[in-house]
């Protein structure tokens, strides 16, 4: 990595300006599926990587947007800490900017919260070119509107993350997966009912008619929960776990769409047909189908939740469709950070 490599991005981008040329902003592209189809000219974020600073008694830190995920979690781990929220990476090359991009999280997402929650603040280059920053590195920074946060999912539309700082926690003492043989009914409401209880759960997936449910904590917290839900302990479920966040299950490996779903946990199982995965408590449903779009989003629709074309189908209508108003904001927001409308133009919503 050179010495001024974020000055070599902002050149790029004012070049871009200058000649009114769209930039699709790129890093790892392990996520390059996700999302309505990149229009523009490359714009390569690995040449900007390394960590900037890591603090372990801080937990915090803070690296360059064109960083390997791999780099960060190894060097967190040699600490016995962690990216709390399980960023998906889907291959080798995956970047920080692109998991915060993207803002996907793993398994654990409900327990201890999303990508957002974690982003404490960001370097970035607006559509002018401009080198700004928001947030700190300090997780009581509260100072202004939290800007930083607003990066997290617009898949590189408001701006080029150049730094992230982030909020991270220590690995867990001890972990342990138990495994129930229940049907789709009863797995939503046993998860349901552990969820109101103080567990020490951080994942559970149910797929076919096996519930796997993962503890985390103290060792003698796990004891106590083991003994209350029952259950098979599982063997070796670090790699379940790994494999169900990398997409690499059984379940991921069919040729249909695939569906990724979030409605409240309580909703009882969709009245959609195709094989379905379900996580987070009930939260998250991923479902292989290939009926038509309009007709899974309403009902979807109706129990409160929205549905996004995760893989395959039609590119042009990924995403759930947004009411007025709320279309509204992204594209005042699009207007604020990048007014000439050169940052992935597209990538989300026609006109974002």
């Amino acid at each position: 990595m050179s010495a001024d490599s974020a000055q070599e991005l902002i050149d790029a981008v004012k070049r871009a300006l200058d000649s009114n040329t769209n930039l699709c902003i790129t890093g790892g592209n392990t996520k390059s599926f996700y999302g309505r189809d990149p229009v523009g000219e490359p714009l390569l974020t690995t040449i900007h990587h390394g960590i900037v600073n890591y603090e372990p008694s801080e937990l915090v830190i803070t690296a360059r947007s064109g960083t390997l995920l791999a780099d960060i979690e190894l060097t967190l781990a040699e600490q016995k800490q962690m990216l709390a929220f399980e960023p998906p990476s889907f291959g080798k090359q995956a970047t920080l900017g692109g998991a915060v991009a993207c803002g996907l999280s793993g398994p654990r997402r409900p327990y201890v919260g999303a990508v957002r929650d974690f982003v404490l603040g960001v370097r970035m280059i607006n559509g002018r070119g401009e080198d700004l920053k928001f947030g700190g590195q300090v997780m009581k920074n509260v100072a202004g509107y939290d800007v930083s946060r607003l990066m997290v999912g617009a898949l590189g539309t408001l701006g080029v993350l150049l730094d992230i700082s982030l909020k991270v926690l220590p690995t867990p003492m001890m972990e342990c997966t138990l495994v129930f043989e229940v049907g789709h009914t009863q797995a939503l409401e046993l998860q349901n009912t552990w969820a109101a209880k103080p567990l020490p759960i951080s994942a559970t997936c149910h797929v076919g008619e096996l519930l796997h449910v993962r503890l985390s904590g103290s060792e003698k917290g796990i004891i106590a929960a083991r003994k209350q839900l029952g259950g098979e302990q599982v063997q070796g479920a670090d790699e379940f776990w790994c494999n169900l966040k990398e997409h690499r299950h059984d379940f991921f490996k069919q040729a249909e769409t695939l569906w990724r779903i979030s409605v409240p946990p309580a909703t009882p199982a969709l009245n959609v047909s195709g094989p379905c995965l379900v996580e987070w408590n009930g939260g998250l449903r991923w479902l292989k189908s290939d009926i038509p779009a309009q007709s899974i989003r309403t009902t979807i629709d109706m129990v409160g939740g929205h549905a996004t074309m995760f893989r395959g189908g039609d590119s042009e209508n990924v995403f759930h469709p947004l009411q007025q108003t709320v279309l509204t904001l992204h594209k005042n927001l699009k207007t604020a950070f990048d007014p000439a409308g050169i940052f992935n133009p597209g990538r989300m919503y026609e006109g974002v």
